[in-house]
């Protein structure tokens, strides 16, 4: 499902227009990024987590020339998967 499918069907399930859905996704997205950038996380009860992930820099290796290389610091967005969320899935 790609975003103008979930905006449909969001759309349809909420009895809005899909330019609304369209919107609320867009809106959705900056309001978690943001969040995310003050590292907060973004809790919904019942569906998951969204939050930042810190990996430190490390050392590894060019597959291909076998040559050590450094990896960067960086910052990932991770989800976890709320219980509910998992049980609707089992």
């Amino acid at each position: 499902m790609n975003k103008n499918e979930l905006a449909v069907a969001i759309a349809e399930k909420a009895e809005l227009t899909k330019k609304d859905a369209e919107k609320f996704l867009s809106a959705f997205n900056e309001v978690v990024i943001e969040a995310l950038k003050k590292d907060e996380k973004v809790q919904l009860v019942g569906f998951g987590t969204f939050e930042k992930k810190h990996t430190p820099a490390r050392e590894g290796f060019n597959p291909s020339t076998k040559e050590k290389i450094k990896i960067a610091a960086s910052n990932k967005p991770a989800f976890k998967a709320g219980k509910a969320f998992k049980d609707a899935l089992n």
